[in-house]
């Protein structure tokens, strides 16, 4: 089978150059496209129920709303675990479904079962009602506004009315949590609180009138009371019994003030600020979110007073994403650097390095189009699978590489009549490596097949680096097989390269040269090879086995004592 595909491609050189030029322009059209993540999606389906119980104690709570909500979501179907947590009057329940149980499939079963658990909860308790959806590693920003002369009073009022909203407007954000500032409230003085509900329960709200018919026309009649200025709440007439009309601002100071107690402070670089933590829905690309969200700040900056300073890199997810992508990148500048090295000084020949370095960017860009159609994301961990298999990728093209271009000098010291056609010196040196080649990598892959029998977070998290690494090291067998080839033709049996394949470089004779009396030294001293090795061997037992008992504890008439002085640092 591997012979045919190689044999196919010599036949057909012109298409395979330019299939390999078509999947390259389509592997950089879908990498300019693709989303890359933090992470792989490492939340289980889970539903978050929350249950407002003013004026009752948490044990109350845990008795009266939280074992009736989380005994209600038990039974559901598809559900793993349920996990909760009770304060004073407040209530949340974590219900977690099966890793396969689409999302909004998992919110239907919640709120089909919330409603009839509704009608169980005590009076005075409010309608238990679902979280946002989100994910464990959804938070991809925190953004820090820190104002100079502007009271944090206005600031927290300018976040919670403006702000807020706009970024939560923003496709993909699934909640925006404000921290900081004074929460404004309107404060009375001087009167009970009694006196001042009973005033503003009768005033401050809008009335629905009737309609008026006049002209041929309707007319929308309604009584608009509603304020939220402390001029008008002062203006409200209050109850008397002294035959005159008194009002709130006669027995009160009504004004805004921060809300006490005051709960929640946040602080930027040591001064008091507001701080916005920002989080994604599931499936959403951080990157673009990001961007969207910086676009949205930029925007809202000018809204702001001049004095408040916006701080929108305190966290930003995308820089660990920028920072795995900058990773990767390393790696294949250090690969492609010691292929150049190894071929070129091994060879002395600079066709046989271009050869070898054109297999490591495509078996990439191979990998990633094969990646985004199985549906794996791209994230740090397939990234990671992609930058362990660089080594492995290049092993394909080196070995390939080495092997036509020493056919190919052997085929030229020939006497002419004797010489076969280049096409056909590149296919039996191919055919004469790939088999070895093939199944060194199969060993390769079985070393990875343990990361698919993990199950739960262990798996979510490590199959996409094996899955990355085995279609990695697939793609460059493919590359191997069908692209190599056919460089090598084209480029190593050019009447050009003749001369370079007259005589062996002077660095690879001598070394072999060495290795050859080497070799030979050691056949005829078999003894004293294998004991060296068992010596050796012996050796590192014995230097492992004294190092772990260094870090172990030692138990000593059934007490435990740790050896601190073994320790680093620890004298």
């Amino acid at each position: 089978m591997l012979d045919r595909i190689i044999r196919f491609s010599l036949l057909n050189r012109v298409v395979i150059l330019v299939l390999a030029a078509v999947i390259t322009i389509a592997g950089c059209v879908v990498l300019t496209r693709s989303e890359i993540d933090i992470f792989p999606d490492l939340n289980a389906p889970t539903v978050v129920v929350m249950t407002e119980a003013p004026g009752l104690a948490p044990e109350e709570v845990e008795k009266l709303v939280t074992f009736p909500v989380e005994t209600a979501m038990t039974g559901s179907n598809g559900v793993r675990r349920t996990r909760s947590s009770s304060s004073t009057g407040f209530s949340v329940v974590w219900v977690e479904f099966d890793w396969d149980t689409d999302i909004y499939r998992a919110r239907q079963t919640v709120a089909e079962r919330l409603a009839t658990v509704g009608e169980t909860l005590p009076p005075g308790v409010g309608t238990p009602v679902m979280g946002p959806q989100s994910s464990i590693l959804g938070e991809i920003m925190i953004v820090g506004l820190t104002p100079d002369s502007t009271s944090v009073l206005d600031l927290r009022n300018i976040v919670d009315r403006q702000i807020s909203r706009q970024l939560l407007a923003t496709p993909g954000v699934a909640q925006v949590s404000v921290i900081g500032g004074e929460e404004r409230e309107m404060q009375f003085h001087g009167v009970t609180l009694a006196e001042v509900l009973e005033a503003l329960e009768g005033s401050n709200e809008n009335a629905a009138g009737s309609v008026m018919y006049a002209h041929g026309n309707e007319y929308l009649v309604k009584g608009a009371v509603n304020t939220a200025s402390p001029e008008e709440v002062a203006a409200i007439a209050l109850p008397s019994g002294q035959g005159r009309n008194l009002r709130v601002g006669d027995v009160a100071t009504v004004k805004f003030g921060g809300s006490l107690p005051r709960i929640g402070t946040a602080s930027v670089k040591g001064r008091e600020s507001v701080i916005l933590t920002i989080t994604k829905q599931p499936g959403t690309g951080t990157i673009s979110l990001t961007g969207e969200l910086d676009r949205q700040i930029e925007e809202l900056r000018k809204t702001l007073p001049p004095d408040v300073t916006v701080s929108a890199d305190i966290f930003r997810q995308s820089e660990f994403i920028a920072n795995s992508i900058s990773n990767l990148q390393a790696s294949l500048l250090e690969g492609a650097l010691m292929v150049i090295i190894v071929l070129f000084f091994f060879l002395m020949n600079l066709r046989t390095t271009f050869v070898s370095l054109v297999a490591l960017p495509l078996s990439i860009i191979i990998s990633v189009i094969i990646l985004r159609g199985m549906g794996v994301t791209i994230n740090t961990m397939s990234l990671g699978g992609i930058a362990i298999a660089i080594g492995s990728l290049v092993d394909d093209a080196i070995v390939d590489v080495e092997n036509v271009y020493k056919r190919l000098r052997e085929n030229r010291r020939l006497p002419e009549p004797q010489r076969r056609g280049v096409v056909r010196v590149v296919y039996e040196a191919s055919k004469e490596v790939r088999k070895p080649i093939f199944n060194s990598s199969l060993i390769i892959i079985a070393s990875f097949l343990p990361l698919f029998f993990l199950s739960g977070m262990e798996g979510r998290m490590l199959i996409p680096l094996g899955v990355a690494f085995i279609v990695a090291l697939a793609a460059s067998t493919v590359v191997a097989l069908t692209l190599t080839p056919v460089l090598c033709s084209y480029l190593l049996g050019s009447g050009k390269d003749n001369a370079s394949l007259a005589k062996e470089p002077k660095l690879t004779a001598r070394m072999k040269k060495s290795y050859s009396r080497a070799l030979t030294w050691c056949l005829r001293r078999p003894a004293v090879v294998i004991g060296s090795v068992a010596v050796l061997f012996i050796g590192s037992l014995v230097m492992f086995f004294n190092l772990g008992r260094s870090f172990l504890p030692n138990f000593n008439e059934g007490s435990l004592t740790i050896n601190v002085s073994t320790l680093p640092g620890i004298s």
